[in-house]
């Protein structure tokens, strides 16, 4: 049974997680306030919102290893933002070994499998999540690895399942709008509309949505509109990577400098994947170039 369904209590502060309005989360919602039923549930999400800004000593130190010991859900947070902070093989064996014991908790196989997908245990991630039980957020976990894998089909496959019990969720809007802009052609449009109507209202607007309205109005060749979009999620959060990788690619098309911003990324985060490829492709051309010996004709 999905706790953060549209008939329960919790129905609100999951929105603003999934919308990316991580303050929100934890400006406005406190598990006090809930049923004490749900009060374990509140705080696994106010766990996540402090990982998405980045904020994992926060988690690492409200966790003690005792509770993790007794309670799953408070592991696989634990875990989430240990891993998040400095990834290992030892963390990354953690999670295995979380999943294998734990692998019927929901709060286990969305951060476990997380975990997971970011060492490049995909396999093992998808099956864990695969245990799921009508879960909107393992659903959309399953979508964004599948197309991690260029799996564009099995990402469809999913979001249609969901749709099938889930019609109107924000969730299957976002999965459908992921696998949009990887399809390309007229569903840049679809998917921009719905980025965009998130990042336009003041209720729905986040970073992680004007970054989605920007993706989408780039792959549509609007780049002064793209600009406008990453300079306001930038201005809400200066640090965030995504929106300080796709300012990079957008300045990169123009034709402008980046290299402020190449170092302003290095400093939020080292191992970013743009970092990693801009590294990966510099070395394959010195290799390269170190094969030719250059000839002067007099």
């Amino acid at each position: 049974m999905d706790p953060f369904s549209s008939e329960g209590e919790l129905v609100n502060i999951h929105t603003a997680f999934i919308q990316g309005q991580y303050q929100n989360v934890l400006d406005d919602f406190d598990a006090s306030d809930f049923s004490d039923s749900n009060k374990l549930p509140i705080q696994i999400l106010r766990y996540r919102a402090q990982c998405a800004l980045g904020r994992y000593d926060e988690v690492l130190s409200a966790i003690s290893d005792s509770d993790a010991k007794r309670t799953p859900d408070l592991a696989a947070a634990r875990l989430l933002a240990a891993y998040s902070q400095k990834p290992s093989e030892k963390l990354a064996a953690e999670a295995e070994s979380l999943a294998a014991s734990s692998g019927d908790n929901l709060t286990v196989q969305l951060l476990a499998g997380t975990v997971l997908a970011r060492a490049g245990n995909s396999e093992q991630a998808l099956a864990l999540l695969s245990k799921h039980q009508g879960s909107l957020d393992a659903v959309a976990l399953l979508v964004q690895i599948h197309l991690s894998q260029n799996r564009t089909d099995l990402a469809l496959k999913e979001a249609r399942s969901a749709r099938s019990f889930a019609q109107d969720a924000l969730l299957v809007n976002l999965a459908e709008s992921w696998i949009g802009v990887r399809q390309g052609g007229d569903n840049y449009q679809k998917a921009y509309y719905v980025f965009e109507e998130l990042a336009g209202a003041p209720s729905s607007s986040s970073a992680a949505s004007l970054v989605a309205q920007a993706v989408s109005e780039l792959h549509l060749g609007r780049t002064e509109e793209a600009q406008t979009a990453l300079d306001q999620a930038l201005a809400l959060e200066p640090e965030n990577t995504a929106a300080l990788a796709n300012k990079i690619v957008l300045e990169t098309i123009v034709g402008r400098d980046t290299q402020e911003l190449v170092q302003t990324l290095q400093k939020a985060d080292q191992e970013h994947e743009l970092l990693v490829d801009l590294a990966a492709k510099r070395e394959a051309f010195q290799a390269a170039l170190a094969k030719y010996s250059p000839k002067f004709v007099s």
